[in-house]
């Protein structure tokens, strides 16, 4: 059986394939739990559809999967104060 802490480990620290923060750094990846076999948690957009929206939610469930446990999520568009604090650490950490 997974703990809380093993999934939180693996959900920290995957990092955003363009900006050089991981997703819940970015507020992208918040509310993170185990249920049984099955992690939930929310994704926040800064906007309602962004391109690599599936390659994000992807890059959390795949080792998730790999972990044995199943993936439960909803999707959220960020309100305006996580929004300006996202659009800042995207103009700061942009990959070049």
């Amino acid at each position: 059986m997974r703990t809380i802490f093993e999934v939180a480990d693996v959900v920290t620290k995957t990092e955003h394939p363009a900006i050089n923060h991981t997703l819940t750094d970015l507020g992208i990846v918040t509310d993170i739990d185990l249920r049984d076999n099955t992690v939930e948690l929310v994704f926040a957009f800064p906007f309602p559809e962004i391109p690599i929206k599936d390659a994000l939610i992807a890059s959390i469930e795949d080792p998730i999967r790999e972990m044995g446990l199943d993936l439960n999520y909803s999707i959220r568009t960020m309100d305006a104060e996580e929004k300006a604090q996202f659009m800042k650490m995207e103009k700061e950490a942009w990959r070049k």
